[in-house]
C-alpha cells in the first residue's frame, strides 16, 4: 500500500513516484510486471487520476516504467539506475568519509556509525516492504 503523507510538503505524485522507485530499486516490483492502472490506483489511494498519470509520465521518463498502448505501464530494466544509484552513494559515503576524516572521526568509529545507521535503516526498509506492496 501507498501512504500519503498529507502534511509532507513534496507534492502527492512526488510521495507516489518515490515509493514505486523504491519498489523498484529493491526489487520487489520486478522487470515487466504491470503497473496498477492510473484510474484504479487514483481511486484506492482517493485522489485525482491526474496525479497519478503525472507520477507515471515522470516514472516513465526517467526511465523506471514504460508503457504499451492499450495495454497499461510496466516496470522497465531498472539494472542500469540501480548501478547508477550506487555511484552516486558511493561519491556520498567517499564524502562523508572526507568529512568524518576532517573532523578527527577514526576509521573504526565511523564504520562502526555506518553499521549503526545502516541496521537501523533495513530495519525500516524490512517493515515498509512487508506490508507495502498491496497495490
Amino acid at each position: 500500500m501507498i501512504f500519503l503523507d498529507y502534511k509532507d510538503r513534496r507534492p502527492i505524485y512526488e510521495q507516489v513516484m518515490e515509493r514505486f522507485q523504491e519498489w523498484m530499486l529493491m526489487g520487489v516490483l520486478r522487470q515487466d510486471e504491470k503497473l496498477p492502472s492510473v484510474r484504479a490506483l487514483a481511486t484506492e489511494l482517493s485522489i485525482n487520476p491526474n496525479t497519478i498519470q503525472r507520477a507515471y509520465m515522470e516514472l516513465e521518463r526517467q526511465g523506471y516504467i514504460y508503457s504499451v498502448k492499450g495495454k497499461g505501464s510496466f516496470v522497465a530494466d531498472v539494472g542500469q539506475i540501480r548501478d547508477r544509484e550506487r555511484e552516486l552513494l558511493k561519491a556520498d559515503m567517499e564524502a562523508l568519509a572526507g568529512r568524518a576524516a576532517g573532523l578527527g572521526v577514526r576509521a573504526e568509529e565511523f564504520t562502526a556509525l555506518a553499521e549503526h545507521s545502516y541496521g537501523k535503516a533495513g530495519k525500516c526498509s524490512d517493515r515498509n516492504s512487508e506490508s507495502d506492496k498491496t497495490v
